[in-house]
C-alpha cells in the first residue's frame, strides 16, 4: 500500500504537513469544549455564577466549535486534492505503462483486468487516502490526548472506558477476520464481471446471430451472482458496525453516569458540584476516545481492500516490459530492407515453437508474400517485424540493423502496418487517415486525399454526406468491412513508410477492387517494400517472392510459377482457388 506514496510530489507532502497542523489545532479545539462545558456546569450549579459568565464560556465554546469546523473543511479539501492528484498520476502512469507493454504483458494481465486496475482499483486507493489522511492522523492524536486528560480522573470511569474500547476492538477483530479474505476476492471477481460484460458487448452480433443471449446471460449472472454474494457477505458484517458502535457509546454513557451517581452520592456537599462537572467532562472525553478507536477501525476495514487495489496497481507499474527499447535512431544508408536470420518463435510459457528457423530477405521495393494453411504462423511471423513480440531465437533486421537496437519511435516510423482487423477511431475520415502521421493528425489535405485515392476509397468517401469530414463511429461501426480495410490501408499510405505490412488486409475486398488496389500500390509506392499475408492466391501471385509456410516451417520460396513446379503445398492451395487454365498459364 505504502509503495504508491512514492508517486506523491513535494507539494503533496507540504499539503500533508498542512493537514497535520490543521488536525492538531482541530483536536486541541475539540478537547477544549468539555473544559468550557465543565465551567458552565459549575457556574450554573454553584452560587455566584452570572448569566454573563455563562454567555462568555458559551461564546468561547462556539468559537472553538467554529474553528474546529473550519479546520475540518480545509483539511478535507487538502486531503481530497492530494488523493485526486495521486489517482490522476497513477492513471497516467498505468496508461503510459500499458502503452509500452508488448502483447505478452497485455495477455498476462488481460484487457478486462487492466481496465479494472485503471478505474476501480485507483478509486479504492483514492477513497482510502482522502479519508485516511484525516482519520489516521486525527484518531491517534485525539485518543492519546483525551486519555491524558482523563487519566487524572476517577479510576472507575477510566475502567469503564477501557472496557468499552476493548469490546469495540473485539467486535472489529471478529469482523476483520471474517471479512478480510472476502475483500481480497472482490477485486478479482470485478475483473471477471468486466471480462464477461466486455466479451458480450464486443461479440454482440455473433451472440444475436446464434441466439446465444440466454447462454451469455447465464455467464453474466454467474459472475454477477458471485460478486454480489461476496459483497453481501462483507456488507452484512459491516452493517453490525454502526449499531454496535452506538450500543457501545450509549452503554458507556450510561456506565459513566451510573458510576458518577454513586461517586457524587458518597462525596461531601462541597465536592459534589466539582464531581458533577468532572462527570460531564469525562463523558465527553470518553466519547471522543471511543470515536477515535471507531475511526481507526473504519480505516482498518478500508485498508485491506485498498491494500489489495494498491498491490494490483503496483503489479502493473512494477512490471518490466519484455521488449526493451534500443538506442538507434534509425538513420541508415540502406532503406526498406527486411531480413530474417534463423528466426524461431514460441509464445511466452508455451512449450512448442510456432515458427522454426525462418530465413529470408526482402530488398527495397520488393513485394514478399506469405501464404499457408490456417495456423501455419503467417501472422505471427509478420508481427515480429514491428516487435509486437520478439523472436525467441535468431534475428530480425531492418535496413541491416537488428530491430532490438532501434528506438521504438524510429522503428515504427519505418513501418506502415495494416492489421487483420481494421481499427477505426471515433472521429472523421480525415482524422482516421491522418492518424498514420504518428497519430498527430498533421497530414495535409493533399496527403490525405492522395492516400484515400491510392487505397481505392475515394469513390465511397466523396459520396458520404460530408466527404472527408464525415463522421466515423468508434470501431468503424457505420462503414462496411471493405470500407474499413481501405481506410486502414489509406492510413498506412499516408505515413509514407519504407516498409508496408499487410496482414491479410485485402480479405474483405472484392476481386476487382483487390486487383486495382494492388496495381495502384505497385505503381505509387514502388520504392517501398511490401510484406503481405494473404489467403487468396490472386492477391499474391504477382509478388516478387512468395514464402509458403506449413506448421511454422518454410516449405517453399519463389515466384508463383516457380512454386507451382517446386512446392506441393503451394500447388494444392493454388489448385483449390484457380482454374486448370489459370494454372497452366502461370
Amino acid at each position: 500500500m505504502f509503495k504508491v506514496f512514492k508517486y506523491l510530489k513535494f507539494i503533496d507532502w507540504l499539503a500533508i504537513l498542512g493537514i497535520l497542523a490543521l488536525i492538531v489545532a482541530q483536536v486541541w479545539l475539540e478537547l477544549k469544549l468539555p473544559e468550557y462545558m465543565k465551567d458552565i456546569t459549575l457556574l450554573i450549579s454553584m452560587p455566584g455564577g452570572t448569566v454573563g459568565q455563562v454567555w462568555e464560556k458559551g461564546g468561547l465554546m462556539l468559537l472553538c466549535a467554529f474553528g474546529s469546523f473550519v479546520g475540518v473543511v480545509i483539511a478535507g479539501f487538502l486531503s481530497a486534492k492530494v488523493a485526486a492528484k495521486l489517482s490522476k498520476r497513477l492513471r497516467s502512469k498505468i496508461y503510459g505503462k500499458v502503452e509500452n507493454f508488448s502483447m505478452e504483458e497485455i495477455n498476462k494481465f488481460s484487457t478486462a483486468s487492466l481496465i479494472t486496475r485503471s478505474t476501480n482499483d485507483i478509486n479504492q486507493v483514492q477513497m482510502f487516502i482522502a479519508m485516511g489522511l484525516q482519520i489516521i492522523i486525527k484518531a491517534p492524536i485525539l485518543a492519546t490526548w483525551a486519555i491524558v486528560k482523563i487519566s487524572v480522573k476517577s479510576w472507575q470511569w477510566t475502567l469503564a472506558t477501557g472496557c468499552a474500547v476493548a469490546f469495540l476492538m473485539l467486535m472489529v477483530t471478529v469482523i476483520i477476520l471474517f471479512a478480510l479474505p472476502k475483500f481480497r476476492k472482490i477485486q478479482g471477481l470485478t475483473d471477471d464481471l468486466n471480462r464477461v460484460a466486455r466479451e458480450n458487448l464486443t461479440g454482440v452480433r455473433v451472440v444475436r446471430a446464434y441466439n446465444a443471449e440466454d447462454y451469455q446471460e447465464e455467464k453474466f449472472e454467474e459472475a454477477n451472482h458471485k460478486l454480489t454474494k461476496t459483497n453481501l457477505f462483507v456488507n452484512r458484517f459491516m452493517a453490525v458496525m454502526n449499531p454496535g458502535m452506538n450500543m457501545i457509546m450509549t452503554g458507556l454513557s450510561l456506565a459513566i453516569y451510573w458510576i458518577g451517581s454513586f461517586l457524587i452520592n458518597d462525596a461531601s456537599l462541597i465536592m459534589r458540584p466539582d464531581l458533577f462537572g468532572d462527570m460531564v467532562t469525562f463523558s465527553s472525553y470518553a466519547m471522543q476516545i471511543v470515536m477515535s478507536f471507531a475511526m481507526l477501525t473504519m480505516i482498518f476495514i478500508m485498508l485491506p481492500r485498498a491494500a489489495v487495489s494498491a498491490r494490483r496497481i503496483n503489479e502493473v507499474l512494477d512490471t518490466k516490459p519484455a521488449i526493451i527499447e534500443g538506442s538507434f535512431n534509425g538513420e541508415t544508408d540502406v532503406k526498406g530492407e527486411v531480413e530474417f536470420k534463423n528466426v524461431s518463435f514460441k509464445y511466452p510459457d508455451a512449450e512448442e515453437y510456432i515458427l522454426h528457423n525462418i530465413s529470408f530477405k526482402a530488398n527495397k521495393g520488393e513485394t514478399v508474400a506469405f501464404i499457408g494453411s490456417t495456423g501455419s504462423g503467417k501472422s505471427t511471423l509478420i508481427n515480429l517485424v514491428p516487435r509486437f513480440y520478439d523472436a525467441t531465437e535468431g534475428e530480425v533486421l531492418i535496413d541491416g540493423v537488428n530491430i532490438k537496437e532501434y528506438q521504438k519511435e524510429a522503428l515504427n516510423n519505418k513501418i506502415g502496418y495494416v492489421p487483420q482487423k481494421a481499427v477505426m477511431f471515433s472521429g472523421t475520415v480525415a482524422t482516421n487517415v491522418a492518424y498514420g502521421d504518428n497519430g498527430k493528425g498533421d497530414a495535409s489535405e493533399d496527403q490525405i486525399k492522395n492516400a484515400v485515392a491510392i487505397a481505392q476509397a475515394k469513390d465511397f468517401v466523396e459520396k458520404m454526406e460530408e466527404g472527408y469530414d464525415s463522421h466515423i463511429a468508434r470501431g468503424g461501426t457505420n462503414v462496411s468491412g471493405g470500407q474499413k480495410q481501405r481506410l486502414a490501408i489509406a492510413r498506412a499510405i499516408c505515413r509514407d513508410p519504407e516498409i508496408y505490412i499487410f496482414d491479410d488486409s485485402f480479405s474483405a475486398l472484392d476481386f476487382k477492387t483487390d486487383k486495382v488496389l494492388r496495381k495502384t500500390l505497385k505503381e505509387q509506392i514502388k520504392d517501398a517494400t511490401s510484406l503481405i499475408v494473404a489467403q487468396r492466391i490472386g492477391t499474391i501471385k504477382d509478388a516478387d517472392k512468395i514464402i509458403v509456410l506449413d506448421e511454422g516451417m518454410m516449405v517453399g520460396m519463389g515466384t508463383h510459377s516457380e512454386l507451382l513446379k517446386t512446392c506441393e503445398i503451394y500447388k494444392e492451395i493454388a489448385s483449390s482457388q484457380l482454374s486448370k487454365e489459370e494454372l497452366e498459364n502461370a
